[in-house]
């Protein structure tokens, strides 16, 4: 809004005087400053004096001005207006801003945990800055080997989400905070259904929690941001969008899978060993066997590599939209290594809202 200020000599500081009807030509002198008659002016009449009804107007002598304090009266009662206006308007925008900070999730459906500073809410620094304090690195030993992975701290006493496939089969598993402190932890429970397990550090307390939020909510071009631990590279961000929603993606079950097991690599670990899915009736990274499960899934361009299995798809408010499961890693042919390339941009996340349904039943022990 912009304030015009206008000089008492202007061209609005003049009025039209009434004539007085029965001549026609001549202007009505102007009312005195303060008389004991005002026309047409209820609100303006003096203690004692009466109020008479306004005589017929004709157009006024173009040499008849009011005097300049008339005409200010109006200007700054319209200034006073507009000044009520704008400091209604800003308190209405302030209070709508506050209704709308934390987009359309509601209160209902998010789990808090740690947020982002309003200083830096929206940006990939901020997320990371918030986010990375709760997001750990899983290292499982089996007998067919070493598995390493990632997970989200949901409580302040050490319950971490992961990937079922991360920890599948371990006889130990040990977990690396992003402070560099490392804990034993214990399985609580599983779910190979949805690929998902719950875990347990011993001895953990006042941990920094993660927000979990709505997954219902995601859309098509959202921003994320993917934290993990790629290739035992701990606490790597990187960032993208949702790229496709609801992808019917199929994974193993057991963790004795094919290729992953035959290089001495189990599901989700670093070096050349990939976690195998399906998607469209094909098959990426190796065979997913004969015991399998499909999920729907949010597909990301966010850059996710092996070890990122079971860490945070996060949205631009710091919240847990997803945990990420599977990566397309196409075959480096070029290299005649059979080794695996890069990320490309194919990735994709077990929804948050799935996770928080099976929270009581992993907390019970469930071994699905």
């Amino acid at each position: 809004m912009t304030d015009n200020y206008r000089s008492s000599g202007d061209a609005d500081g003049t009025q039209q005087q009434p004539s007085t009807g029965a001549q026609g030509g001549q202007a009505w002198p102007p009312p005195p400053a303060y008389g004991p008659t005002v026309y047409g002016d209820p609100a303006a009449t003096a203690p004692g004096a009466t109020t008479a009804p306004a005589p017929a107007q004709a157009p006024a002598s173009p040499t008849a001005t009011a005097p300049a304090h008339r005409a200010k009266k109006p200007v700054a009662l319209l200034a006073a207006v507009a000044l009520a206006a704008a400091v209604v308007g800003g308190g209405s925008a302030a209070l709508v801003g506050r209704w709308t900070d934390s987009g359309t999730t509601t209160a209902s459906s998010v789990i808090s945990g740690t947020p982002v500073a309003q200083s830096s809410k929206g940006t990939v620094a901020g997320v990371a800055q918030a986010l990375s304090p709760t997001i750990v690195e899983i290292n499982a030993t089996s007998t067919s080997g070493d598995a390493t992975g990632s997970g989200v701290i949901i409580t302040s006493d050490g319950e971490i989400v992961t990937n079922n496939h991360v920890i599948a089969g371990a006889s130990t598993v040990k977990v690396q905070l992003s402070t560099g402190k490392t804990y034993t932890a214990k399985v609580v429970g599983t779910d190979a259904d949805k690929d998902l397990a719950l875990i347990k550090l011993e001895g953990a307390s006042g941990l920094k929690t993660a927000t979990l939020g709505d997954s219902d909510q995601v859309r098509v071009g959202d921003e994320v941001v993917a934290i993990g631990s790629p290739e035992g590279l701990t606490g790597t961000v990187t960032s993208g969008i949702v790229s496709a929603l609801n992808r019917d993606v199929t994974v193993a079950k057991d963790q004795d899978q094919d290729q992953s097991q035959s290089q001495g690599q189990q599901q989700g670990g670093g070096g050349a060993g990939n976690w195998p899915f399906e998607f469209g009736g094909q098959q990426f990274n190796g065979d997913t066997g004969s015991s399998k499960t499909t999920y729907k899934a949010l597909q990301t361009d966010a850059s996710l590599n092996p070890g990122n299995s079971g860490g945070a798809l996060i949205n631009m408010n710091g919240e847990i939209i997803g945990i990420n499961s599977a990566m397309y890693a196409p075959s480096s042919s070029s290299a005649g290594t059979g080794s695996s390339a890069g990320s490309v941009g194919l990735g994709f996340a077990i929804p948050v809202n799935t996770v928080k349904a099976d929270l009581a039943t992993l907390r019970a022990g469930g071994t699905n």
